[in-house]
């Protein structure tokens, strides 16, 4: 569905019944708090019946609740600020176990990004990785983690790895200066997304390197400017994004491209562990 989620509220409200229309009101005037209510919480919100809900976005044309849902979270992701993020949460929090509901959230996130996730783009994005010339990373802000964590566990497997780091945009683009034909690119970036990481992205592209996009949803600008796009769900938690789906997409990158990386990856590691014991780098279990 290409319009606006709201637009497209506005222009079926004539059909709607009186419990529709108390619920397009709420959600027209309450769109960044119904983004992140279940259909049984808005349903007590607006004083109507669970099945109301449901059918509301049965009419609207969606397949079911949690996809219209979806459509008012995508709409609304990138445009809230940290204090409208915090005051959401509080609305959605209050009275209710937070352990419970983050571990939830978090659990569906992984579980919807392994059923939608395409898996001929994840393949095409492991044999990019194991045959590039150079492999440059990239994530700022909260993606710098999984950046970082992304280029750990690579250097141990490939020698032309380059994690890019950097707090202004001179620095960026000094680092990935050399960026050519061969090599790829990997950025990574959720809501709020990185300007900076677009920018990145644009130039190693016209530089002629593949670049690869690991984000939330295909409406994303950072899946705009790559070659081939991975999503990972990113839901919304008080003023951070949870990023436990986008660390297990990594992870998976990281386990597929080790079985098909050159090399002997056994001998790799067996002098790895000879290096960590003898300079010590792990504590010893003395038991």
């Amino acid at each position: 569905m290409d319009q606006d989620i709201l637009s497209v509220i506005e222009a079926a409200s004539p059909s709607f019944s009186k419990g529709q229309r108390s619920i397009a009101r709420y959600i027209l005037g309450n769109y960044e708090k119904a983004a992140f209510m279940t259909a049984s919480r808005l349903g007590q919100v607006v004083d109507v019946s669970e099945s109301t809900v449901v059918r509301f976005a049965a009419e609207l044309g969606y397949d079911g609740y949690p996809e219209m849902r979806r459509a008012l979270q995508d709409m609304i992701r990138n445009r809230l600020t940290s204090v409208q993020r915090i005051q959401v949460a509080k609305d959605l929090m209050d009275s209710q176990d937070i352990l419970s509901l983050v571990l939830s959230s978090d659990i569906e996130q992984i579980r919807l990004t392994m059923e939608e996730t395409n898996r001929s783009h994840f393949e095409t994005a492991v044999e990019m990785i194991v045959n590039a010339k150079n492999i440059y990373i990239f994530g700022l802000r909260s993606a710098s983690a999984l950046a970082n964590f992304m280029g750990f566990y690579y250097n141990l497997l490939f020698d032309n790895v380059r994690v890019i780091n950097g707090s202004s945009a001179s620095e960026v683009f000094e680092q990935i200066l050399r960026v050519s034909t061969g090599d790829v690119f990997i950025a990574l970036s959720f809501p709020r997304y990185s300007r900076r990481t677009i920018k990145a992205m644009h130039y190693a592209r016209d530089m002629g390197a593949s670049v690869i996009g690991i984000t939330d949803t295909n409406t994303s600008p950072i899946a705009k400017q790559a070659d081939i796009a991975l999503f990972a769900r990113s839901d919304m938690i008080s003023f951070l994004d949870t990023l436990v789906a986008p660390l297990s997409l990594v992870n998976a990158l990281i386990v597929a491209t080790s079985a098909k990386a050159k090399g002997d990856l056994y001998s790799n590691f067996e002098k790895l562990e000879r290096i960590w014991d003898e300079y010590e780098v792990y504590e010893k279990n003395e038991t």
